[in-house]
């Protein structure tokens, strides 16, 4: 048996969260506002597909990269250990991505840099969440798994703010970012260490990580329904806020989309920041999962729900209040929750590849499905879909057995 790792304290925590901040401001900052700006002055006409073109590209690479930097993480051998190397080489990778992104001057050229940025994401989220397993005792990964989620949260204010302070610009912006995304970074990589694998090893090759990761589904019912939670989940809190700037501006008609989408992203923020702690902390001291992470899935469709029934800018924003504190809850429970259902602890980070890919590919698959439904329906349309999203998700998430 493995002997659990030593006890982490705030000093851990914080590092930990702070290169999460960086990567999830550089994301989301550029999907909520850079990306849409930038691509409403490259081709008006077709913003809302060309937006979704450029995030589902990223959606499709993260079905194919997550799982197999996540093998490839787990056979790594280097001086700086097998985790850490692939965070920095990601975080580098992302950084080019980024300030290319900025200068491209066509939809088409934006679609392949973001990409390249994105792809530089996946890679650090390798070693990142595999740090959770390896380094953090069971009863203590709900408060590290906030670590992960409040930052995303607190992300999109720090990243929409700076973008805002800086006038607006397109290429200051990505620039911004890079630099915030580094520097968030630096702390972690410095004083990281990676533990040795364990008594299991290292998987016999790559080829036998990847089969084996792709395999996990079918060898753990619970790592599966696990996936098909989250995967519902996500893709549901995609769908609902991915199209938000275009929704106060064609669809409420607010007077200042962008500073509209400011306030309630603050209000989304607040919410979802208590809630990630509060669900995390709460989920170890009780040592249940199960139920945080039921109910929150529910919070989140009824924000849902509140935006079909009644669409205007008050109820946006008990929408944002609903939304932050289920996703929060959620996310950070759940977490915990997979990290307690991998199949195999030779594969750690490549199991936890594929459940990236249940949290990532919705973020950026969702464009496509909610420009679709926008188009024939209307966004009534694309929150009753979001709703239903996420109530399956709480569904598949009853169906798991072997975590409480």
């Amino acid at each position: 048996m493995t002997a659990a790792p030593p006890r982490i304290d705030r000093a851990w925590t914080l590092r930990f969260g702070l290169a999460w901040l960086g990567l999830w401001a550089a994301q989301l900052a550029p999907v909520q506002l850079l990306l849409p700006v930038q691509l409403d002055d490259l081709d008006p006409a077709h913003k809302v597909r060309d937006l979704a073109l450029v995030n589902g590209l990223a959606g499709l690479a993260a079905l194919v990269a997550l799982p197999v930097f996540g093998a490839l993480c787990d056979r790594t051998r280097s001086r700086w250990g097998r985790r850490r190397v692939w965070i920095a080489g990601g975080v580098a990778g992302y950084a080019v991505g980024l300030v290319l992104t900025g200068f491209a001057g066509t939809w088409q050229l934006v679609a392949v840099t973001w990409l390249l940025a994105q792809v530089g994401m996946y890679a650090a989220m390798a070693g990142l969440t595999a740090a959770i397993v390896d380094q953090v005792p069971a009863d203590q990964r709900g408060a590290a798994s906030a670590a992960v989620y409040a930052p995303q949260a607190i992300g999109i204010v720090v990243g929409l703010g700076l973008v805002t302070a800086l006038g607006g610009g397109v290429a200051p912006g990505y620039l911004a970012l890079t630099v915030l995304l580094v520097a968030s970074a630096v702390p972690w990589l410095r004083r990281s260490r990676d533990p040795e694998p364990g008594p299991g090893g290292r998987p016999v090759s790559l080829a036998a990580a990847v089969r084996a990761t792709w395999e996990a589904p079918t060898r753990s019912p619970d790592y599966a329904w696990a996936f098909a939670g989250r995967l519902l989940v996500s893709l549901g809190n995609a769908l609902g806020t991915t199209y938000l700037l275009y929704f106060l501006d064609d669809g409420l008609r607010v007077d200042d989309p962008e500073g509209s989408l400011l306030v309630l992203t603050l209000v989304y923020v607040v919410a979802t920041v208590t809630a990630t702690w509060a669900g995390g902390v709460l989920s170890d001291r009780t040592g249940r999962r199960r139920v945080f992470v039921g109910w929150a899935a529910v919070l989140q469709a009824l924000a849902c729900g509140l935006l079909v029934v009644a669409p205007s800018w008050p109820a946006a924003l008990g929408a944002g209040v609903l939304l932050g504190a289920g996703y929060g809850a959620y996310t950070s429970v759940d977490q915990a929750l997979v990290t307690q259902v991998l199949p195999d602890a030779r594969t750690l980070a490549g199991d936890l590849g594929v459940m990236n890919v249940a949290l990532v590919a919705p973020q950026a698959l969702a464009p496509l499905l909610a420009g679709a439904v926008i188009g024939l329906s209307g966004y009534g349309a694309l929150f009753t879909l979001a709703g239903l999203c996420t109530v399956l998700g709480a569904v598949s998430v009853t169906r798991i057995r072997s975590v409480r």
